[in-house]
């Protein structure tokens, strides 16, 4: 393998189901996102840029080393937009802002701020046992967004949590289930941390405590 892969990532609309059109149609505007990951989960491994992509991953060998360095495009601006994706798909009428929170506070341009920070993107895909099919892979996606969003003027949380996601590729089997035949989905470990990154994104909206919150919120006085 090449030392290093830029690899897509990417976030996909409507693979997550049973939120689209349940929110009211409130404005919420996403401010930068920020890249808060510490890697404390990445096993040691180096996370340093490579020519401006930020890492997100590797592949390992059989005995655990490494075969490739995964890097990929800018993960600020990516989930920021992907966040104001996921609140259109929601119901609400979304946009992504570059003003600090304090601006878009003072602003009061929209009925909701969103602020989120990125704790963990990794993606990690290993090589298995050969079979007679012949080169058996598996890769685990983690990522967790921390999120608080606001009320303008107010400097107090109106919301605040975590989403969280992991994904594996193939899906691990349930407990006491036989394994299936351990043939990969997605060719791409990029594509895998996409998925993680999308059920996170989407998992923001995707929660009773948020949607309760704000369909019972008195709506806004223009």
């Amino acid at each position: 393998m090449e030392p290093a892969s830029i690899q897509t990532l990417e976030y996909y609309p409507f693979q997550v189901k049973g939120y689209q059109n349940t929110y009211p149609k409130r404005r919420i505007a996403v401010i930068p996102t920020l890249d808060q990951r510490d890697f404390r989960d990445s096993a040691g491994v180096g996370h340093a840029s490579y020519r401006g992509h930020p890492a997100i991953g590797v592949i390992l060998d059989q005995s655990g080393k490494i075969d490739q360095r995964l890097y990929g495009p800018a993960l600020e601006p990516l989930v920021q937009n992907a966040i104001a994706r996921a609140a259109q798909e929601a119901g609400m009428i979304s946009s992504t802002s570059a003003l600090t929170l304090q601006q878009a506070l003072a602003g009061r341009n929209a009925d909701y701020v969103l602020e989120a920070s990125i704790k963990r993107c990794w993606v990690n895909k290993h090589r298995g046992p050969d079979n007679q099919a012949g080169v058996t892979w598996a890769a685990a996606a983690d990522v967790a967004l921390d999120v608080s969003i606001y009320k303008p003027p107010f400097q107090v949380a109106f919301w605040q949590g975590e989403s969280v996601s992991n994904y594996n590729d193939p899906p691990l089997p349930a407990a006491g289930a036989i394994p299936e035949d351990g043939t990969e989905i997605y060719d791409q470990p990029g594509q895998v941390l996409s998925v993680a990154l999308t059920r996170a994104i989407a998992g923001i909206f995707k929660r009773d405590s948020l949607h309760v919150l704000i369909v019972q919120d008195s709506p806004p006085a223009h």
